[in-house]
């Protein structure tokens, strides 16, 4: 990934200030406009010959009056924020309202689909010949960008990057206007998308002579104890005369020291004229360089700069990984040489409480509660990710499969694609390209055009990153339309495929690019169709597999490359396997909240490194006494003993992948699991019947945070009963008071059929749980929070109280603010 170089730094070049990349997040107004009536989108009849004549666009100017308007900080989705509809029409086309969460948008509900963000920014007088670009990260979905009176262009991607330059139109010394359209009538994709600027926003200041968007490259090639490095980029003369060119390239280590004997440079004979750019590239070695890899996940940074008659006038830092990856057709994926499965889950990329506008610690923390389970993998479903989450597995060590959103080679899908490749080909963490998913079209009545397609976007992707295998994941057999032109077969579903596939292409690798779809309900232990409802013990979809069915498969063929099971984190919309008043899936191995479902443990036993026991379910059933109840263990050790109320239910041994069960009576008490390896007693668990909630726990993933204005500490509620047991059956409804330098942003609880506001400050408990999101001022100090009883009819619940302390940090670099927000 390529990051501007940040002014201050201890390898910032002094000679002038190099690239700014300013965020700007803080600060916006938004208001709702309408997707149908003009007269009534921004009061005053927005899209009636606004077009005629550049510059009149007077709600992009001063004077505009936005007082009413909220103010916010992004990222923002405004979608998560609206009440839940029973409406089960389509909301345009293709996608039917319970896909999306039964959130009111699209074409049926045009006075919450269109949304307007305003904002006001300084530009310096000094900037004046500079190139000033605005770059978002993702905005869902069409947008339309204003900026001091002008209309400056359109995006219509909801997960692209898009940046226009606005050097032409700013306004130097003086106060400067931005405005944003954003129209969520359309969708891309059939899940839920949210809506609104729920991605970063950055105003970056760059020389006229500076470098290419994302054309910064290192490409690692291992030989031996020898990394050789061969470095490009492109620089672009966008200044009024000819310009002598130098560019150099610094290698960095993790801890940012300058390795010995580098330093490589390209320069141009002749000078770069105005409105032209080249390509440049060099040659480097890394001696015994430190591999990454998901236990080590070693970091280099290049640092490429610009020179100019010796004065230094772009520069920015490219930070990559040296490691080879292999796809072998028979002897599976090799990391560095060394066989390893790919153990992954795919992903959407909304969480409970903030909806799509997930911040950039909750994008660690999800990373964290997959690599906990043993992941060491995820897929992009179905979109390009936020470069947060690409970051954070190139830190964290997770490898990952890259996905584009539209499969097509048109003008529009290619640029797509050449977005994702070219911005994050420097990651090491990303071991496939994929270029879509379950086209079924393509590969079939459409194949021969599918085929085609196909080869183009992987030709592309070979251009632009010649050192990865692209794939797609394919629900069919494979052989014919798109599959044709892939380097690496995915399967998606359909164990009965892959066997005869790779009987009749044995030089072709394989993989499970879409695996499972098991459901479950966190904590149920019976399916109730009247409730919406699924065990946790071994629920599937007829297209599925369970976790034990689907592992058991990849993970005993040797030339299996391994798989992504569907989904690690249970997602908004698309509610499976019923509908209303189910407003999320619950295909998550974690639900909405990470918190885990017993099959995470199913997963921690046989992905993990360490000896790992989980016993369930709970032992409150209450009413039941009597009833037989399946009684499962998940473990990697050898056998299993299970004692009910101090009497021995028998033992016996663990299938490999696989997992014990007994039936037992159901009787107060307790049970507990005793596990053992060559006849030693390892590990033990209980689960004991426990008395009603008194009282409430709180917890942090972190008790110190940044006091940024963006990082978020994550709460996890338990219900306790007198003893200061978990009760695993409560459902209390709690207040959440938070105070101090913190703002409460998110809360949620799991529960497939809850329809209480994410954005509100109660919550009932599902199952025991709740999660609270409370987000930093930019202040230092400490945020309280404190949760009560509320609203419910039983024993009185004793209060909790947390602190969490949020320190000063240096600031990112950022736009300030140019009102009090009132």
């Amino acid at each position: 990934m390529a990051e501007s170089l940040p002014s201050g730094s201890a390898q910032a070049l002094p000679a002038i200030p190099p690239r700014e990349q300013l965020l700007l997040d803080f600060g916006w107004k938004f208001t709702f406009g309408h997707g149908s009536d003009p007269a009534r989108d921004l009061n005053f009849g927005f899209g009636q010959g606004d077009f005629a004549k550049t510059g009149d666009f007077k709600f992009s100017k001063a004077g505009f009056d936005d007082s009413k308007w909220r103010t916010l900080d992004l990222p923002h989705d405004w979608a998560v924020e609206l009440p839940f509809v029973h409406d089960d029409a389509k909301i345009d086309d293709d996608r039917p309202m319970q896909s999306h969460g039964y959130k009111p948008l699209g074409r049926r509900y045009p006075e919450t689909s269109v949304g307007w963000y305003r904002r006001e920014f300084d530009v310096a007088a000094s900037d004046l010949g500079r190139r000033i670009s605005v770059e978002f990260d993702g905005v869902f979905r069409s947008v339309l960008v204003f900026v001091n009176g002008c209309f400056i262009g359109r995006n219509d991607n909801g997960y692209a990057p898009f940046h226009f330059d606005l050097s032409d139109v700013l306004a130097y010394g003086a106060k400067n206007y931005i405005v944003v359209r954003v129209d969520a009538s359309f969708g891309d994709g059939w899940f839920y998308e949210g809506a609104g600027i729920y991605r970063h926003v950055w105003l970056t200041k760059s020389d006229a002579l500076h470098l290419g968007k994302w054309d910064s490259y290192v490409r690692p090639e291992l030989s031996g104890n020898t990394a050789k490095l061969a470095l490009g980029t492109v620089v672009i003369n966008q200044g009024l005369g000819a310009e002598p060119v130098d560019v150099e390239w610094q290698i960095f280590d993790a801890k940012g020291k300058l390795l010995p004997g580098s330093g490589s440079s390209a320069s141009r004979s002749t000078p770069l004229q105005p409105d032209e750019s080249e390509t440049y590239t060099a040659e480097m070695e890394i001696s015994s360089p430190a591999l990454w890899s998901v236990d080590e996940p070693n970091l280099y940074s290049a640092i490429v700069t610009i020179k100019s008659n010796g004065k230094v006038r772009d520069a920015e830092r490219v930070s990559f990984g040296v490691r080879t990856a292999l796809f072998d057709p028979s002897k599976g994926f090799f990391l560095n040489g060394k066989s390893i499965k790919i153990q992954g889950t795919c992903n959407h990329q909304d969480h409970a409480g903030v909806g799509a506008a997930v911040p950039d610690a909750l994008q660690w923390f999800r990373l964290g509660v997959l690599r906990e389970m043993g992941g060491n993998a995820v897929r992009t479903s179905h979109n390009m990710p936020t470069p947060e989450w690409v970051d954070a597995c190139d830190r964290m060590g997770m490898m990952m499969m890259c996905e584009t959103r539209q499969m097509s080679s048109s003008p529009e899908g290619l640029a797509q694609l050449e977005a994702m490749v070219k911005r994050y080909r420097n990651s090491p963490s990303i071991i496939l390209w994929s270029i879509g998913n379950e086209e079924f079209l393509l590969q079939d009545t459409m194949a021969e055009q599918g085929a085609k397609i196909a080869a183009s976007m992987v030709r592309r992707c070979h251009e632009l990153d010649p050192t990865r295998v692209v794939s797609a994941a394919v629900n069919g057999n494979n052989e014919q339309g798109v599959s044709l032109a892939l380097d690496v077969i995915g399967f998606n579903y359909h164990l009965e495929w892959p066997d005869g596939y790779h009987k009749k292409h044995p030089g072709k690798a394989c993989y499970g690019s879409e695996t499972s779809s098991a459901i479950s309900t966190r904590g149920m232990y019976i399916t109730d169709p009247l409730r919406n409802l699924v065990n946790d013990y071994n629920g599937v979809v007829p297209w599925g597999e369970t976790a034990e069915q689907w592992w058991t498969f990849y993970g005993t063929r040797e030339w299996m490359a391994g798989g992504f099971a569907w989904t690690g984190f249970d997602y908004r919309g698309e509610p499976t396997p019923y509908g209303w008043p189910s407003i999320n899936s619950q295909f998550g191995i974690v639900d909405m909240c990470g918190f885990p479902k017993d099959t995470f443990y199913y997963y921690k036993a046989w992905w993990g490194k360490e000896p790992s026991l989980h016993l369930f379910p709970h032992w409150n059933f209450e009413g039941r006494e009597g009833d037989e109840i399946p009684v499962w263990v998940y473990t990697n050790l050898e056998e299993v003993e299970l004692f009910v109320n101090g009497r021995s239910a028998g033992s016996q041994k663990v299938p490999h992948l696989g997992h014990v069960e007994w039936k037992v009576k159901y009787e107060p008490g307790y049970i507990e699991a005793r596990a053992s390896k060559g006849g030693q007693l390892v590990l033990t668990e209980k689960r004991e019947t426990t008395g009603p909630a008194a009282s409430v726990r709180l917890t942090a993933d972190r008790t110190i945070i940044n006091a940024d204005g963006e990082d978020v500490a994550i709460l996890k509620v338990e219900a306790l009963d007198k003893e200061g047991r978990f009760v695993p059956t409560a459902g209390n409804s709690l207040a959440f008071k938070v105070s101090g330098e913190g703002v409460l942003i998110g809360v949620g609880n799991g529960d497939p059929n809850c329809q209480e506001s994410d954005k509100g400050s109660t919550r009932s408990l599902f199952n025991g749980l709740a999660q609270v999101i409370v987000q930093s001022t930019r202040r230092p100090g400490e945020i309280r929070i404190e949760a009560v009883k509320e609203g419910w009819d039983g024993p009185e619940l004793a209060p909790a109280k947390l602190a969490i302390t949020t320190k000063r940090v240096e600031l990112r670099p950022s736009v300030p603010e140019t009102r009090s927000r009132g």
